[in-house]
């Protein structure tokens, strides 16, 4: 086991969820959302977190960056290919975090090396050796990734990780890049690897597993069985195509049967729940129901036979306590005549630093609501401060809306939406119901011929009075953008979501007009 590790049983948690995770398709975070799941994510002590891929966008560069400044106790990671620019973007990005570490990557699958970057594994190798010697001229940890390790040569996979350790790399990572391989085919890898490079036994081994066919959890677990003491993985399993390993399934199996692997993590799993919570809701990625761990019906008993058994005893029909992992959170807090100081302790104990201008608004749309709902929870509160963050850069805004539905006649819209040079525009428009109608009057006010992709209401919480989530996905121009609104009013909460999906797809879009590439040898990729 590594000298680097004092505990040889910590397993430690590296959470990709705002650089892998964040790569999904029509995810669109801004820098405040992304500071605000950072901060979370420093509240469920992970040890690592990959704040984002700094050279890939000046958005990315300034959130890392952020991040670095702002976020506590964790490791702050930024990732990097194995090329110079890369590597000095990173190194700025995290040069004022208090662990900084840089994390660079190449492939050494032969697929990969002649097909897509047209190379040699002579070139591979001295790409490797060059870039994690620049990263460690910046900083003293330094993370080494072969990109698609599980379906490369393991001699030549070894020659190269050898290489990145002699250079100075802390820790070396084992993706399972196309979630290919089996956790039996994992475990043997890792050992091989072992075997082939005596450097090994003394830095950090790490898995990055995704969940192509089903197994990122389980061959993290494999690899972790096989000496791995890092697991990267991300908040509701989110990531490229199937996702990456979901973080909190395998806290929670480290959690639950220590007894057989013998290993720990000291995540703080009371906060898994309102991290989910968190991350879908910024993100528009729904977690499913019956999802492990932090599913809603994850507790749920619908047979009479387990009913009983769980009355009588919890443990008949539940290995976990939904306390462990923070599934209590939704007692009533707070009342209509609650005050402002009421609300900034409140909001306090639940995470949320909310001062001046931005507790004014907390506190108006706490009014507002409280007047609606005649119960105020935890959740709604999570709802509504996330639901502000949304607002730092939506260009367009959804003021207000007039709707006309009756059965058997179409239904018309009309809106006033404030463009982004301040100017209010009104539109109408028809559809098959009163949200579609509203959507329609939105492109018109807005000029912009968005496409809907996904649409989206659910209650935050129980009962007739319960806050509408609505999440919007549109295309534009080839990109694709969430979008996401909070009300009592589901029609509101939808155009709400269906402006901010507007100002991100466009933002995208006209990004990906103005982006010129220099300097860029190989796609822009990650493990």
């Amino acid at each position: 086991m590594s000298s680097m590790q004092p505990d040889p049983s910590h397993v430690r948690i590296f959470d990709t969820t705002l650089r892998d995770g964040e790569q999904s398709p029509g995810i669109s975070l801004n820098t405040a959302e992304k500071l605000e799941i950072a901060h979370q994510l420093a509240r469920l002590n992970v040890d690592v977190i990959e704040a984002g891929f700094p050279i890939a966008s000046p958005g990315d560069f300034e959130a890392v960056e952020a991040i670095s400044r702002e976020v506590h106790g964790p490791i702050i990671a930024a990732l990097a290919r194995a090329q110079a620019p890369d590597v000095e973007a990173a190194a700025r990005a995290v040069r004022d975090a208090e662990r900084p570490r840089i994390h660079t990557f190449i492939s050494t699958s032969d697929i990969h090396i002649v097909h897509q970057f047209r190379s040699t594994r002579e070139d591979v190798l001295a790409q490797a050796r060059a870039s994690v010697a620049h990263a460690r001229s910046f900083v003293e940890d330094v993370e080494f990734s072969p990109m698609d390790a599980t379906r490369a040569d393991l001699e030549y996979t070894a020659e190269v990780c050898a290489a990145a350790i002699e250079e100075g790399a802390t820790t070396i990572n084992i993706p399972d890049t196309v979630g290919y391989t089996t956790p039996d085919e994992y475990m043997a890898y890792l050992a091989g690897l072992y075997r082939l490079i005596p450097g090994l036994k003394d830095v950090i081994v790490s898995t990055h597993c995704h969940d192509d066919l089903g197994l990122a959890v389980a061959n993290s677990y494999a690899g972790a069985l096989a000496g791995a003491r890092q697991i990267e993985c991300a908040i509701n399993g989110i990531g490229e195509r199937a996702g990456n390993a979901a973080l909190e399934e395998i806290v929670m199996l480290l959690a639950t049967r220590g007894d057989v692997s013998g290993l720990h993590t000291t995540v703080t799993t009371r906060e898994l729940a309102r991290t989910s919570r968190l991350v879908s809701r910024l993100t528009g990625y729904v977690v499913q129901p019956n999802k492990a761990i932090v599913g809603r019906n994850a507790f749920a008993h619908e047979s009479g036979i387990h009913q009983d058994g769980v009355i009588k005893e919890r443990t008949t029909y539940e290995i976990m306590d939904a306390t462990s992992v923070g599934l209590d959170a939704n007692s009533l807090v707070l009342g209509k005549h609650s005050g402002r100081a009421a609300l900034k302790q409140t909001l306090a104990e639940l995470g949320f630093t909310v001062e001046g201008a931005a507790l004014n608004t907390a506190f108006k749309r706490f009014k507002e609501i409280a007047d609606k709902k005649k119960q105020v929870t935890a959740m709604d509160l999570e709802a509504l401060v996330t639901d502000d963050l949304r607002n730092e850069l939506a260009s367009y805004t959804f003021d207000s809306f007039e709707v006309s539905a009756a059965s058997g006649e179409a239904p018309q819209a009309k809106v006033w939406v404030t463009l982004p040079d301040g100017e209010v525009k009104t539109a109408t428009g028809t559809g098959d119901g009163p949200i579609d109608s509203v959507f329609a009057a939105i492109n018109a006010a807005t000029g912009v011929d968005a496409q809907l992709r996904v649409f989206r209401v659910e209650a935050v919480t129980g009962g007739q009075d319960a806050l509408g989530e609505s999440s919007v996905v549109l295309e534009f121009e080839g990109q694709s953008a969430s979008g996401q609104g909070v009300a009592t009013d589901i029609i509101e909460a939808a155009g709400t979501a269906y402006v901010r999906a507007l100002s991100n797809v466009v933002r995208k879009a006209q990004a990906a007009g103005e982006l010129v590439d220099l300097a860029r040898t190989e796609p822009l990729v990650a493990p």
